[in-house]
């Protein structure tokens, strides 16, 4: 019954717009703080690593062992995918742009800030997504998706 109501409802899509304006100002401005302030990831990474020993540790260890062995050797990656990830993330729900993939890749850099054990504001974020992604078009009704989606829909969708 809730999910008809986020998928269908014109006041749910009104709703979402405030949600997804406030999601995506969060994931914007953290971006561009880190893009134009020189973002180094090194420096997170070595502290989740760090978090994942001890009797009580915050990072389990198949999460610490992706991180020694992936994202540790291949920083200058996550260097970039970090930071402007967290902006095409902010772009597209703020103009409802492919809303549910943003919204979806936002999830996965919220869970993937939680599983290095930083909590901050990861919680907050996570569940509103969650809210986008189940809501899927009618998330980005009030936004480009609007004229979007029906093209998409028009030249890639189904064939009969």
């Amino acid at each position: 019954m809730i999910v008809k109501w986020l998928r269908e409802n014109t006041i749910a899509s009104v709703l979402l717009l405030l949600v997804r304006l406030y999601v995506g100002y969060e994931w914007l401005t953290s971006g561009w703080g880190k893009v134009t302030g020189g973002f180094d990831a090194a420096g997170f990474l070595t502290g989740a690593l760090a978090k994942s020993g001890g009797e009580h540790p915050a990072v389990s260890s198949w999460w610490a062992s992706f991180l020694e062995h992936f994202a540790v050797p291949n920083v200058g990656l996550f260097n970039i995918l970090v930071p402007y990830g967290e902006v095409l993330v902010g772009l597209g729900l703020i103009l409802g742009t492919f809303t549910w993939l943003a919204a979806f890749f936002g999830m996965v850099m919220n869970f993937a800030f939680l599983f290095s054990g930083t909590v901050s504001s990861n919680p907050l974020l996570l569940l509103l997504q969650i809210f986008i992604v189940v809501a899927g078009s009618n998330a980005g009704r009030i936004g480009l998706d609007y004229f979007i989606q029906p093209y998409f829909r028009k030249n890639f969708g189904r064939r009969r």
